[in-house]
């Protein structure tokens, strides 16, 4: 598998305090690469070390097969756009004149793109209008814009959705789905907006204390989540017989109560326990969610 990106036990520390602790990472080409962690795990300094605006205590990266340190990691970093914390962008600029001044700053030799840049993060039409006075997702696609001058096909997001209201949300969502699909390219987005993550990523990475617990894909990932059906019944004792007649797969959790880890023909199942003397009090779908699953593996707290 070709990697845009890949971290060789990178660490990054403060005084004494491991910001990372020897990461090691794997964004495949392609994908959108959803980078989850609690408050402090390690999110925004890993995207600070690959951008080059910190340097690493030890370990490495490389970056379309360049390794950080060397003379080629600049024209590396070159394939890449990325939005840290906040969007950079003058507010006392339109948002056509913030893509000029971005255009300035990479050295790029005419502006012919930038219509059509406005037009893909829906900004075509702010004319005049100063970026001071966008809403939060104005400025937030704006950041993006800006980001994607220069034609990147990497790009890094911390937090794009934070504080968007739920109109702004599906813009983003929209946004980075057509980026990827349309243009090719290649996201990493950090995000403590685990349902909303689920929407978009093809890939995970869950980062606690600044190492890396897990990496898998979606497909991976929905493999583990185990969809069941929750049954109440008067004797869980005789469910489990029915069930191990029905060659079905179950959990017993108390006395009168189990779950179903697969479709099962109802009426039928009634029929057999109402045979046995067993009647059902309640039954109700139940799903493992993204968030869920995350905090089985770093446990409860703040998830940002």
């Amino acid at each position: 598998m070709d990697y845009v990106l890949e971290t060789n036990n990178l660490t990054k520390k403060y005084r004494r305090y491991p910001a990372l602790n020897e990461l090691n990472m794997h964004v495949p080409k392609g994908a959108i690469y959803g980078l989850v962690g609690k408050n402090g795990a390690g999110k925004t300094t890993l995207i600070r070390l690959i951008c080059g605006l910190q340097e690493p205590t030890s370990g490495s990266f490389t970056l379309y097969l360049q390794e950080n340190g060397s003379q080629s990691i600049a024209n590396a970093r070159r394939r890449m756009g990325a939005v840290v914390e906040t969007p950079s962008i003058f507010l006392n600029m339109t948002a056509e004149d913030n893509l000029k001044q971005q255009s300035m700053i990479l050295g790029l030799p005419s502006y012919e793109g930038i219509p059509e840049l406005l037009k893909l993060v829906g900004l075509e039409n702010t004319g005049k209008k100063k970026a001071r006075n966008f809403s939060l997702g104005m400025k937030q696609r704006l950041g993006i814009a800006v980001a994607l001058v220069g034609d990147p096909d990497f790009l890094m997001l911390d937090e794009p959705i934070n504080g968007l209201d739920p109109q702004g949300i599906v813009e983003m969502r929209e946004l980075i789905l057509k980026l990827n699909r349309e243009r090719q390219v290649t996201v990493l987005i950090s995000s403590h907006i685990l349902d909303e993550l689920s929407r978009l990523a093809t890939h995970y990475g869950i980062l606690d204390n600044g190492r890396m617990v897990l990496e898998l894909s979606a497909a991976e990932l929905e493999s583990k989540f185990r969809s069941c059906v929750c049954m109440e019944v008067s004797d869980t004792a005789v469910l489990a017989r029915v069930l191990d007649s029905m060659n079905v797969e179950y959990k017993i959790l108390t006395a009168t109560t189990a779950n179903v880890f697969a479709k099962t023909n109802v009426t039928r199942l009634a029929a057999a326990l109402e045979q046995e003397g067993c009647e059902i009090l309640s039954m109700r779908e139940k799903d493992e969610s993204l968030e869920s699953f995350f905090l089985s593996l770093v446990g409860g707290g703040d998830h940002a």
